[in-house]
């Protein structure tokens, strides 16, 4: 079994994690504040990422269906379900320390990979698909602010 080492380009936020959330609503020691539709203590097992999806697909597309043996379509349909929220989730730092990004576009290189990245095109690709508006809506959706002040282009790695 070998280790991931990823490199990652997002546009988005940096939300942080359990050592620290980077969030306006954060405690005083950078502890998650109580969200309505999140909840630590969870039976089923559902971290912050699989919570934050749900409330997403349920606040944004209308997305409430949970999967089931013989519901037809499911993956098609929460598919197109995610594709309307347009943003998505993705972690950094490690597996066993996981960091948060919302996101509306993750590059991923894996190791021992090279990717061409043309920064002409990533420079106006956030404002020609209206990235910063589906991040604002979502973030409302979520009912968290970050403390980063606007959407930007972040690089940032994975070890797990």
């Amino acid at each position: 079994m070998g280790q991931s080492t990823n490199g990652m380009l997002a546009y988005g936020y940096d939300l942080g994690g359990e050592e620290g959330w980077k969030l306006q609503e954060a405690g005083e020691y950078g502890e998650l504040p109580e969200l309505p539709w999140f909840d630590e203590e969870n039976e089923d097992g559902d971290g912050f990422q699989e919570s934050a999806e749900r409330r997403l697909l349920a606040e944004i597309a209308g997305f409430t269906e949970t999967w089931s043996s013989g519901n037809e379509g499911y993956s098609d349909r929460k598919r197109e379900a995610k594709a309307q929220v347009g943003v998505e989730f993705d972690t950094h730092c490690s597996g066993d320390y996981p960091m948060y990004l919302i996101a509306t576009k993750v590059i991923t290189v894996y190791r021992g990979s090279v990717k061409d990245i043309d920064m002409a095109a990533l420079a106006v690709e956030p404002e020609m698909n209206g990235w910063d508006e589906k991040l604002r809506i979502a973030l409302q959706a979520l009912g968290i602010t970050p403390t980063q002040e606007k959407a930007r282009w972040l690089l940032c790695s994975y070890w797990g």
